[in-house]
């Protein structure tokens, strides 16, 4: 595909993943899987695009255990499979994007490690989507302590993060510092390849600064909850269209009538914007419900894409909005499934779902 000129590779690719898009599970479809049983939920995803994989799984796993890793196993492919019909600057891009499930998958291993979890069960929630392959994760697994893992991933391209930050997790006996590092190298990386002149990084820039705002956002909202007042330039993300200093300067503010004005006044998404007012109007405070502001955070980013995609359907966008919808299936079915499991009722299920 790349050897094809002009426009003719974005409309293939736009093409195809408009076919992809059609077999995602619609909205409806969830709301049904809400009123079922735990196995009647099971047998649903036995008959929709995983079931290949629960098949070739079938073997060494079962039960809930077969359906996470056959949904593990079914996005790595779909994100290898959308990688195979890119052009090559689209690949280059989405490549980049990628990267973030790295950063996944080795704080994944590491707190695993650290928690003493079975290697199988710490195997089944890794994504291997990024530069660290299936194959290195595997070994990764078969290492005995978290300090032996950091070691032999002395060749990645965020090791100098990992190596800087680790010892301070250590002592602190968190990951939350590290995990902020890694993912603000991660950015700094991603704004580095849109600005490297390849083709259509304008429109990559663009969905990277949508990105660290809604991140950012998340993170002010989460702060107010913990009632962290102090220094949070370190915590931040640069890059978006929020300064550092501008964010210092929102979370200062202690009325929470004045923080949700200033925030307003300096939103330019209409959609971010809608989620802000309907914030204010329900009457809730920035310190209430944290969960359902992060996750209507994450409603308006995927709404946005769609948006973006309608309006430039031969760049990054449609090929962004795709990966992230999918990425969310995954989640919404992992919730459906650990939910019914815990016994949870549909409502508060739902609540976890982005749909």
């Amino acid at each position: 595909m790349a050897a094809l000129l002009g426009s003719a590779p974005y409309i293939y690719v736009t093409t195809r993943l408009r076919v992809r898009k059609t077999k995602l599970i619609p909205r409806e479809e969830y709301l049904r899987m809400l009123q079922m049983s735990l196995p009647e939920i099971t047998r649903v995803i036995q008959e929709t695009e995983y079931k290949r994989e629960i098949d070739e799984l079938s073997w060494a796993f079962s039960g809930l255990d077969l359906v996470e890793e056959a949904l593990s196993w079914n996005l790595a492919k779909e994100y290898q499979k959308v990688l195979e019909i890119l052009p090559a600057s689209l690949r280059q891009m989405t490549e980049s994007y990628l990267r973030r499930w790295d950063i996944q998958n080795v704080l994944t291993i590491l707190r695993g490690k650290d928690q003493g979890l079975p290697v199988g069960k710490i195997k089944e929630v890794l994504i291997p989507a990024g530069e660290l392959d299936r194959p290195f994760l595997d070994r990764l697994l078969t290492l005995d302590a978290s300090e032996v893992v950091v070691d032999a991933l002395k060749g990645w391209r965020l090791y100098p993060v990992l190596a800087r930050e680790y010892p301070r997790a250590v002592e602190s006996g968190s990951y939350a510092r590290l995990e902020n590092e890694l993912y603000k190298q991660f950015y700094q990386d991603m704004l580095v390849d849109a600005r490297s002149g390849i083709k259509g990084g304008g429109k990559f820039l663009d969905y990277i600064r949508l990105e660290i705002d809604i991140r950012n956002i998340q993170n002010l909202f989460r702060l107010r909850v913990q009632q962290e007042k102090g220094d949070i330039r370190e915590i931040m993300v640069p890059g978006g269209s929020f300064s550092i200093e501008e964010l210092q300067q929102l979370n200062q503010i202690e009325a929470p009538d004045e923080f949700m004005d200033a925030l307003r006044k300096r939103v330019s998404s209409r959609s971010l914007l809608s989620v802000l007012e309907e914030y204010l109007k329900s009457g809730a405070t920035p310190t209430g419900s944290l969960h359902e502001v992060e996750l209507a955070l994450t409603r308006v980013q995927l709404h946005q894409m769609e948006l973006m995609s309608k309006l430039h359907p031969f760049s990054i966008w449609p090929i962004l909005a795709y990966l992230e919808l999918k990425r969310y299936e995954i989640v919404n079915l992992r919730a459906l499934a650990r939910g019914k499991e815990a016994g949870l009722s549909s409502d508060r299920i739902r609540s976890y779902l982005v749909i």
